[in-house]
């Protein structure tokens, strides 16, 4: 069995998230507890205390999300189940990556939490609230939704942000070409196209702001090579290279996530398990569609750890 540990993104995030697994491991609370020494905040509250609006706040979800997978992470460790010995690769969907390095050691913890509430503001703040816009275009492929993006452009940004699964590609960009690319996929076959309740139009060119951002904040990060080869969302392909990795993580702010080349790639490189670690079970979802050869398992509470154990020892 080769596995692949993958980590959720934005959209993925509850009321809660993560409480479960701090209760019963000391070592997923104090992942918590250094994601809020690291901000200067309590964190921790928000996610498991406060409104579900305050917590999706890009901001606020983007370290939530990534403290949530790294405590079930560690879950998993003090059950003796780490990355060095059960994963052959490691992935995340957009901020997901964030997760993903710290997970395999190549960022630290407290560093990626302090990036991603960068990250998270500089998002934000880099296009006007109101100004752009993402939807979800559903039965559609990437090379449809590009089509649809271009027709719906017109001297305006739109361009084809998540390539999710074979049937879920997001377009991203300005708000009137955006909901023009809603009307014009229901013309090319699109079961459905809904605007996605997202704060800012992420990975693509309006986010150029954001990337000059992080830019700059990253140059002042230390990042090892991870214990395990990368999946990265820009190329879809394995790195281990530090350099590469921090020019990637910009590059990414701007830049399409190609989760469906990714895990197709992971495939081809022998993964036949995939672990998502972490809230929600959205990866898993598309995961599924993408291979249906592929076994999925979802890790979000101590019993799903409870129950990774067990497949472990199985195998």
């Amino acid at each position: 069995m080769t596995r692949a540990f993958v980590f959720p993104g934005q959209g993925a995030q509850t009321i809660g998230m993560g409480r479960d697994l701090a209760q019963a491991y000391p070592a997923a609370q104090a992942v918590f507890d250094e994601v809020d020494a690291a901000l200067g905040e309590k964190l921790s509250t928000l996610i498991w205390e406060g409104d579900i609006d305050t917590l999706t706040l890009t901001a606020n979800a983007q370290p939530a999300l990534m403290a949530t997978s790294v405590a079930a992470l560690r879950a998993l460790g003090a059950e003796g189940i780490t990355v060095a010995d059960h994963a052959a690769y490691v992935a995340g969907h957009s901020l997901g990556e964030y997760s993903a390095l710290v997970a395999a050691g190549s960022l630290a913890l407290a560093d990626a939490a302090r990036l991603l509430r960068i990250r998270g503001q500089a998002m934000q703040y880099a296009v006007p609230t109101g100004v752009g816009a993402m939807a979800a275009l559903l039965g559609l492929d990437l090379d449809a939704a590009r089509k649809v993006a271009r027709e719906a452009a017109q001297g305006q940004v739109c361009e084809a942000a998540n390539d999710n699964d074979p049937a879920q590609v997001v377009v991203s960009g300005h708000r009137e070409a955006v909901e023009r690319a809603i009307e014009i996929a229901k013309d090319h076959g699109a079961k459905r196209a809904i605007l996605l309740p997202v704060s800012a139009p992420f990975h693509c060119k309006l986010m150029a702001p954001a990337a000059r951002v992080m830019a700059q904040a990253l140059d002042d990060v230390d990042i090892a090579a991870p214990v395990v080869p990368l999946i990265a969302n820009v190329t879809a392909s394995a790195t281990s290279d530090p350099t590469y990795i921090r020019s990637l993580l910009v590059e990414q702010v701007t830049r399409s996530v190609r989760w469906r080349e990714s895990v197709a790639r992971m495939a081809a490189l022998g993964v036949t398990e995939v672990w998502e670690i972490g809230a929600g079970k959205a990866l898993s979802g598309m995961v599924r569609r993408i291979d249906k050869d592929l076994a999925t398992l979802q890790i979000g509470t101590s019993q799903d750890v409870s129950h990774a154990k067990h497949s472990i020892e199985s195998t």
